[in-house]
């Protein structure tokens, strides 16, 4: 077995949780074999490089081993090597809490939660 398409390689290496899923990503143009836009029945091989956009996140692959039928996750994870780049640090804002049981904010706390807001930029 040297190759095998590239939605049923999506959901045995367990990238999306249902083959149609997989499918569904090839159709709405979400899933790249090297570079170029891929249907569902294009056919994968080990070293082809696969971009899959998947929960509003963008991964990048590289198959090692081609597998057609869905494995354990561990075994799943040695059939690539994922170049997904880490995602971009999301700034720390601050929260405002109160203590629990406080109640409402009265007229003024309401005042200056909302100038502290508009300060953060929030």
């Amino acid at each position: 077995m040297e190759s095998t398409r590239v939605d049923r390689w999506l959901w045995a290496v367990r990238i999306t949780k249902t083959r149609p899923d997989a499918a569904a990503a090839c159709r709405g143009g979400h899933i790249k074999v090297n570079d170029q836009p891929a249907k569902p029945a294009t056919t994968v091989s080990p070293g082809d490089q696969i971009r899959a956009r998947v929960n509003h996140s963008t991964r990048i692959l590289e198959v090692v081993r081609v597998i057609q039928k869905r494995v354990g996750a561990a075994e799943a994870a040695a059939c690539f090597i994922d170049h997904t780049p880490p995602p971009p640090p999301q700034p720390v804002l601050p929260v405002a809490r109160r203590d629990r049981g406080a109640g409402r904010p009265t007229k003024r706390e309401r005042r200056v939660l909302d100038a502290w807001r508009a300060g953060e930029g929030i």
